[in-house]
This record gives structure tokens, C-alpha cells and sequence, in this order.
């Protein structure tokens, strides 16, 4: 039964690119979503995004232009811009292994022992960084040395952090648009933005970047463009 209800979602999420101007989307909708999207998977629970909710008419108005003047954007009842945090890593790795110290009774056990010197000890290495590229070359060194004779994770350099931090974020947004859907509602995923001046609306620092705005509302028949053509499966599934 439950299988039926998630494949009638799955079914629902649709990119629709023109909202119905006269349904509102209650706000509490949008924040169970986010509530949801927070419980996605992630590397390492760093959980290094934000989530920005644009849900006043001043602000909306102020971020049309900034997606390009997209339909999507115009029509939307709200926007949740995603965004990927690198910045945030040290106090994230804090925070992860200030909640394994809180659970500690007495000594800590070997797991606890091992989770806390991930955070303090491996996370620093993985996910930090310098102008002078220190940072990278000892991860592509241990990465080397340690892959020649067992598989190891092939650690890199920003490009590799970033493609990390950007997968969890994604899935945190599809997280939320899935939970969009099941509340009856639509959303449209867009990628037609001036990052630049999004990072500058939200204040972010240079090093955040913006993985996608999300239009929402209540979808209308001329916002979906045609049928929803996909690569069959044989041609991307590949059984081993």
C-alpha cells in the first residue's frame, strides 16, 4: 500500500512552470516540507546547506529578476533557495561530536571512541582548506598511499568538497519537493539564476554556493510542457 501512495507522489512531482494565482499555499506546508527535507540523507551529517524560505511579496518581487524573470518564479507562492555551506564545516563537525559526547555514560565505548575522533580528528583533514592548496595535497597523499593496496575513499580538493556538499544538498531538495507533492501542491526546480547576485541578496559568503531555487504553488495544466519523456529502463539500468 505504502509502495502505491509513493509511486502516485513520485507520479505527481512534476516541474510545473505556471501556478494557479488565486490558490494559496499555507505557510505550514512549506514548513513541514523543510522539516523533511532536513531529515535527508547526508555525507557524514555535516548537514552543510541552508535552506532560505522567500515567502513575503517584497522579497519574492526582488527575486524574480534574479531567476531571470522565469514564469516559474513570477507565478510562484513561494521560493526556498538551497544552498551548500563548506563554510560552516568546523562548527558542524563540532556539533556532531558534541551530540556522541552527550550520550557518553561513564567511558566511552570503542564506536563512540571512533565517531568522536572522526569529527575532531579525520573531518579536519577532509574538509579543510587553504590558499595555498596544503589541505589538498595531504588529502591526495593519504588518498594514494592508503589505496594501493585496500579501496579507500579518494579524497581531493575543493572541486571533490564540493561535488559532496552539493549531492546532500540536492537531496535535501528533492526530499522537499516530494513532501511538496504529497501535500497536493507543485513545485519547479530552477537552475536559470544570477548565483552571484543570489549569494549577495541572502548575504552568503563567496565560498556558499546556490544549488537550486524552488518555485512553489498549486500547479495549472499550461505549466507542464508536454509528457514526461525518459531513457527506458533497460538503457540506464544495468543488473550485475
Amino acid at each position: 500500500m505504502l509502495g502505491s501512495e509513493f509511486e502516485e507522489i513520485v507520479k505527481l512531482r512534476r516541474s510545473n512552470r505556471s501556478f494557479d494565482p488565486e490558490v494559496e499555499v499555507p505557510d505550514e506546508v512549506i514548513k513541514r516540507s523543510l522539516e523533511r527535507a532536513i531529515l535527508s540523507p547526508n555525507s557524514s551529517n555535516m548537514q552543510l546547506w541552508s535552506f532560505f524560505w522567500i515567502r513575503s511579496e517584497e522579497e519574492k518581487k526582488r527575486f524574480q529578476p534574479l531567476c531571470l524573470d522565469q514564469y516559474a518564479a513570477k507565478s510562484a507562492k513561494h521560493l526556498v533557495v538551497f544552498v551548500t555551506r563548506r563554510d560552516l564545516w568546523r562548527e558542524r563537525a563540532k556539533w556532531n561530536a558534541d551530540q556522541i559526547k552527550r550520550q557518553v555514560v561513564g567511558e566511552p565505548h570503542k564506536y563512540q571512541k571512533r565517531m568522536i575522533q572522526y569529527y575532531e580528528k579525520l573531518l579536519p583533514i577532509a574538509y579543510g582548506y587553504d590558499f595555498l592548496g596544503i589541505y589538498s595535497f595531504l588529502r591526495k597523499s593519504i588518498s594514494f598511499f592508503m589505496s594501493i593496496t585496500k579501496p579507500f575513499v579518494r579524497m581531493g580538493g575543493s572541486a571533490k568538497q564540493r561535488i559532496i556538499v552539493q549531492k546532500s544538498c540536492a537531496l535535501a531538495a528533492q526530499t522537499f519537493m516530494l513532501s511538496i507533492a504529497a501535500e497536493g501542491y507543485h513545485t519547479c526546480p530552477m537552475e536559470g539564476f544570477d548565483e552571484v547576485r543570489v549569494r549577495k541578496a541572502l548575504n552568503l559568503p563567496r565560498i556558499a554556493e546556490i544549488n537550486m531555487v524552488i518555485a512553489v504553488g498549486k500547479g495549472t495544466e499550461k505549466g507542464i510542457w508536454g509528457e514526461r519523456n525518459r531513457v527506458p529502463f533497460d538503457e540506464v539500468v544495468f543488473v550485475k
